[in-house]
């Protein structure tokens, strides 16, 4: 894969960060953002097991799909001190994501602000993502499209990312929003998945306190090298093309999706996953 390293500056203007970023829609880490921040000082894995150890949490893996899953339906439950107290002890694949903390834990919302990027952010939907060391998400993109500002909590997180002008390349799952999911983003093997070598994309590492600017519709793959944990922003897309792919993936596309499992079964998902191989090798070729 043809990566480059995302772009980084140490503190930007809302200003010079919609020139150089946000109307060009490309990705940029800014490293000393959230300084001010309460939570800069007081988020760690400790901190969310003190005031949030006795809620149950969904949990995710790394499984193959299976028509048998409900959309964004989790693979286990646990107790959040438990989760924590297994993150810290040793490696594992189950992850948390979407969780929102105005629902789940009030008191965190004192903990930071809503920044002023020049976007207009959905203040509804702060989101808080967990994984230990290892652990990945599928190469995925948001079904809404968003804009979105992932702030990193304690310890290290990869990020490898693709605009939408790379889905000829990453074997994209049709009436889905992943790559088939086989593939390793981290270590690909290109013989098996020869159209990645043509895929442009962007590669970086988040560290504590970091914040990544994902532009609309960006594919992003995140592993977790250590436990830790991030929050994302969101604001909706403004692109008209991307506005529209949004209300049919919302409207209609993950409904269709779920009828078909209902009607086919796996072997609805396991056409799916030949398809994405199929017509990406026919681009190729």
């Amino acid at each position: 894969m043809k990566l480059q390293d995302i772009p980084r500056v140490a503190h930007i203007t809302k200003e010079e960060f919609v020139k150089n970023f946000y109307k060009p829609q490309k990705p940029v880490v800014i490293e000393k953002f959230i300084e001010d921040w309460p939570a800069y000082s007081k988020w760690n894995l400790e901190y969310i097991k003190s005031i949030a150890g006795d809620k149950i949490v969904p949990l995710y893996d790394d499984r193959p799909v299976s028509y048998k899953d409900g959309f964004n339906q989790p693979h286990a439950k646990m107790q959040m001190a438990d989760y924590i107290d297994l993150l810290q002890k040793e490696p594992t694949k189950f992850r948390i994501f979407l969780w929102n903390i105005l629902k789940e834990v009030p008191a965190l919302q004192a903990d930071f602000k809503y920044p002023d990027f020049g976007l207009k952010l959905l203040k509804g939907l702060p989101m808080l993502f967990f994984g230990g060391t290892d652990s990945y998400t599928f190469m995925h993109y948001d079904i809404d499209l968003a804009n979105i500002f992932h702030f990193h909590f304690q310890g290290r997180k990869e990020i490898i990312l693709f605009d939408q002008a790379q889905n000829k390349h990453l074997y994209k799952v049709p009436h889905s929003l992943i790559t088939h999911e086989s593939i390793d983003f981290s270590n690909p093997d290109l013989n098996k998945w020869p159209a990645l070598k043509n895929a442009n994309g962007y590669k970086t590492y988040l560290e504590h306190g970091e914040v990544l600017y994902i532009p609309e519709g960006y594919w992003h793959y995140m592993k977790y090298i250590t436990p830790g944990f991030s929050m994302s922003l969101r604001a909706m897309a403004r692109n008209p093309k991307n506005l529209s792919k949004a209300a049919y993936n919302i409207l209609f596309m993950r409904y269709y999706d779920t009828l078909m499992r209902r009607i086919q079964g796996q072997k609805w998902i396991d056409n799916k996953n030949q398809r994405a191989i199929n017509q990406t090798n026919a681009y190729i070729q």
